[in-house]
């Protein structure tokens, strides 16, 4: 599911949408999983905002933000959601499950 402002504002009807007809769905951010999504991979939001935090820092104490660097997300985080995965009959292998960033029960 790729994440865009509609699919965010409906999370919770497509999360349901998805359960309803069994299907296993895989989202950007982890506030799909908290949700009750199944799974997600993505960059990690909050370390985003501190990034963009340190930015709006260094503009305020002077630097020009057409001198600052571009930055790239390198945090990703995947999570997955066993209750999910429980009630949609699947069982990650524990060689999944033991890269994940958070297993949520």
């Amino acid at each position: 599911m790729l994440p865009n402002p509609v699919t965010v504002t409906h999370r919770k009807l497509i999360i349901a949408q998805a359960a309803k007809r069994r299907l296993p769905a895989v989202y950007a951010y982890r506030f799909y999983v908290t949700s009750g999504g199944l799974a997600s991979y993505g960059v990690d939001i909050f370390d985003l905002h501190r990034r963009a935090a340190s930015y709006v820092d260094r503009i305020l104490k002077g630097e020009k933000p057409g001198e600052l660097p571009v930055q790239y997300a390198d945090k990703f985080e995947l999570v997955i959601n066993l209750k999910t995965a429980k009630a949609l009959n699947l069982d990650p292998p524990i060689s999944l499950l033991a890269r994940t960033d958070e297993v949520i029960e």
